[in-house]
């Protein structure tokens, strides 16, 4: 399959590639220059929201800013920048993304919890793709079921996350508060939505 295939052109490094999925980070997706740029004008242009919702019996503030768009069919008000990662990634994996979910860590309190992403709203098959701008964030990896991996992934400026389709029934990703001092950073998180 041409999205797990990835980038011939950039230093990728295959964190899991077995029967409970594949993952795949590459450090250096896009330059620094275009993901400053990206992050500059993400930040700005984007109608970013502040959410609620329930957990933990009570409703709770999402500690994070978050945005959607469509890709298909194309957005009119969508940022260019949003427009050219698409293209990249796009053309990278092969995958025609319909949806993109952008997450606005401000700071080292925001963060998303240990999660899979909800298989009842992505097409079978198709993987899930992070591109990561702003100030590098760790993200933590876990598998669900013996053999329990877990993987310590700090997503730098530029970066790109693949995760198969298969590798969200078996394991969970999220990005944990921290106490050390992180400037802000967006996530740019590519599905194919049903």
């Amino acid at each position: 399959m041409s999205q797990l295939l990835l980038f011939a052109q950039a230093r990728e490094n295959v964190l899991v590639d077995d029967a409970r999925g594949r993952i795949v980070y590459t450090p250096d997706f896009v330059s620094p220059e275009v993901a400053r740029a990206w992050f500059d004008e993400v930040r700005d242009a984007v109608p970013w929201e502040a959410q609620r919702r329930w957990m933990y019996e009570r409703e709770v503030d999402v500690p994070r800013l978050v945005g959607r768009f469509r890709l298909a069919p194309k957005t009119a008000h969508m940022p260019e920048a949003i427009r050219a990662a698409a293209q990249r990634v796009v053309t990278a994996t092969g995958v025609a993304f319909t949806s993109v979910g952008l997450n606005f860590y401000r700071d080292g309190r925001d963060s998303v919890a240990p999660h899979n992403d909800d298989l009842d709203e992505i097409a079978a098959g198709s993987p899930i793709v992070l591109l990561s701008l702003g100030a590098p964030r760790r993200m933590t990896i876990r598998a669900k079921a013996a053999p329990r991996r877990v993987f310590h992934v700090d997503l730098a400026a530029g970066s790109l996350l693949l995760m198969s389709y298969e590798t969200q029934i078996h394991y969970t990703h999220g990005v944990p508060k921290t106490n050390e001092l992180v400037g802000p950073r967006i996530s740019l998180a590519f599905r194919v939505r049903q």
